[in-house]
């Protein structure tokens, strides 16, 4: 069965991997005029994120590289960033 959420409930939500990496918490959704555009991701203690970025505060997922929401988000290991990549995706303030 279909269970709606709304948006506010997802914050603070532990997001893992497919592979089961912890990867960080959601900070913020980005939304369109008409859907999710993707999910910020906070890098934390702990985190997959914070290994990979060093001093970045996190990354955004596309919404289309989310695979599950319940008690945690589970995301695609596509969404991973490499330790070579600085694409537009990383967000350091």
């Amino acid at each position: 069965m279909l269970k709606l959420r709304q948006i506010n409930e997802l914050y603070n939500m532990p997001v893992y991997t497919d592979t089961g990496e912890y990867f960080g918490d959601v900070e913020e959704a980005i939304l369109t005029m008409t859907k999710i555009f993707g999910w910020r991701v906070k890098a934390t203690k702990n985190s997959f994120l914070t290994k990979v970025l060093g001093g970045a505060k996190g990354v955004i997922v596309p919404h289309q590289l989310v695979k599950a929401v319940g008690d945690v988000m589970i995301i695609s290991k596509a969404a991973i960033p490499s330790y070579e990549e600085k694409g537009e995706n990383i967000i350091e303030e």
